[in-house]
């Protein structure tokens, strides 16, 4: 089996190992009771993962041989990432801070579920580049991906809305 599409390099390797266990431990953090023991160890998980699979992403630069549409999306990601855990650390602002830290880890594991989406589209198959150089259907191809995942997204969010509130007024209540 040739992996040279997919992975390039030592850097593209860890890149991988860490984007698919941000995958797996989002998915996790998604699905499982918020606020328990096991919900901030498998997000710190998700959250270091993340880490090194960012940083692996500045480094990668086959694609164009510069920074590229993936970097742009790795530095959204990295400002979601961030805006998510700050409020978890730093525990404000003191009322809202669990709003925004579900609402900026949600979109941080959907976007990193739309890359998934774009780059298994972009990579699979080879009619997206032409002598190396990204073609109109690469752009095509990651635009409908992340679409249609960011559109899920915002879908679940607005259903999973009114019970994240209502975790969060108990957490407040607990907290007093």
């Amino acid at each position: 089996m040739n992996l040279g599409n997919l992975i390039h390099g030592n850097i593209g390797l860890i890149h991988l190992i860490f984007a698919a266990i941000a995958l797996i431990a989002g998915t996790v953090v998604l699905i499982k009771r918020k606020g328990s023991k096991f919900h901030k160890q498998v997000g710190y998980i998700y959250a270091a993962s993340m880490v090194v699979m960012l940083i692996t992403a500045f480094m990668l630069y086959n694609l164009y041989g510069s920074f590229g549409i993936f970097h742009v999306l790795a530095v959204v990601s990295t400002l979601t990432l961030a805006a998510g855990m700050l409020p978890m650390i730093m525990k404000k602002p003191t009322n809202g801070y669990i709003a925004l830290h579900w609402n900026f880890m949600y979109w941080s594991v959907f976007g990193l579920y739309a890359a998934f989406a774009a780059e298994t589209l972009v990579r699979i198959p080879q009619v997206v580049i032409e002598s190396g150089i990204p073609n109109t259907v690469f752009y095509n191809m990651v635009g409908i991906a992340v679409g249609i995942v960011m559109g899920i997204a915002y879908f679940v969010l607005n259903r999973k809305k009114k019970d994240w509130q209502r975790f969060e007024k108990q957490q407040e209540v607990a907290n007093e």
